[in-house]
């Protein structure tokens, strides 16, 4: 037999990213702008909606600067061959270039017909009980994770969040609950699923939960940009530009790409600077014309 051991090497692969956060705070609009930077094409992007149609008032906005995307709304019951059959259906229509974003996925775990409505049936059959069940409804949530996450294009999920709680002992000794941060709408750690985790606040800034990809602890909005240096490092291999100072990976502001961050860079400083290192070259610079005046 062989040896089944080959160096590594890093190959083209497929967005999986899941943008979580509390109502308001920006989910489905930032996930069609990181559909649109991946893919380059408003109509190579396919949105699931289960939001009562309320995608539908993010399309061809000027204001947004968003465009026509493909559109299906998902009705209850949410059921997990529901969800399934949606996103084959999206597969197909985006081709493998294209992008899958299913807005909620928090109604397949919660909702009506969802993986916790199948393990509440199954656990009044007869010899069965709320333990056992979970076996059974724990494989139909498994089915349902990993077929998304091996459509043949890339697939972004949002999931609503909630306020977290664990019990912890106080200074006078007492068990009280304390609030742990905002806990996603589904089975736990499902997002450790995917390969990017955003989490998104109420000011429509994103902070990363888990990242294997380039972006390590970026902070900040979710903007085309973005999507686009994704959507090359996955599709393409291709590296990010890099500030020659501080070494981070340099990203889009909502005001400017990193093209145009890049070409001032090097235009002012005659390098690749960050946001944070060219602010710090602006002060070094002011002070030393300071000291000779």
């Amino acid at each position: 037999m062989s040896n089944i051991f080959t160096p590594v090497t890093r190959k083209k692969s497929k967005a999986r990213i899941a943008v979580m956060g509390p109502s308001g705070s920006g989910k489905t609009l930032s996930s069609l702008y990181l559909a649109k930077g991946i893919t380059g094409n408003w109509g190579k992007v396919a949105l699931i909606d289960t939001e009562h149609e309320r995608g539908r008032f993010y399309a061809d906005r000027h204001d947004l600067g968003t465009g026509e995307f493909l559109y299906a709304p998902l009705t209850p019951p949410y059921s997990p061959e529901k969800y399934i059959e949606y996103v084959r259906q999206a597969a197909e229509a985006v081709g493998e270039d294209g992008v899958i974003i299913v807005d909620s996925f928090s109604h397949a775990w919660d909702n009506e017909g969802g993986v916790l409505d199948i393990k509440s049936q199954i656990a009044q059959r007869q010899g069965k009980n709320d333990y056992t069940a979970w076996d059974e409804a724990g494989k139909i949530q498994n089915n349902l994770v990993n077929t998304i996450l091996s459509v043949n294009c890339h697939t972004i999920i949002t999931l609503r969040t909630k306020m977290g709680y664990a019990m912890e002992i106080n200074d006078r000794g007492k068990t009280v609950p304390v609030k742990i941060g905002l806990a996603p709408v589904q089975r736990d750690n499902t997002e450790y699923e995917f390969d990017i985790a955003f989490q998104i606040n109420r000011e429509h800034i994103a902070s990363l939960s888990k990242d294997t990809t380039f972006l390590d602890k970026w902070s900040g909005v979710i903007t085309e940009d973005l999507g686009a240096q994704l959507g090359a490092w996955l599709s393409e291999g291709a590296e990010p530009d890099r500030c020659e100072e501080c070494g981070a990976v340099i990203m889009p502001t909502p005001k400017h790409t990193v093209a145009e961050m890049v070409e001032s860079s090097v235009a002012k400083f005659g390098r690749k600077l960050c946001i944070a290192c060219a602010k710090k070259e602006v002060e070094k610079q002011n002070a030393a014309k300071t000291v000779s005046e």
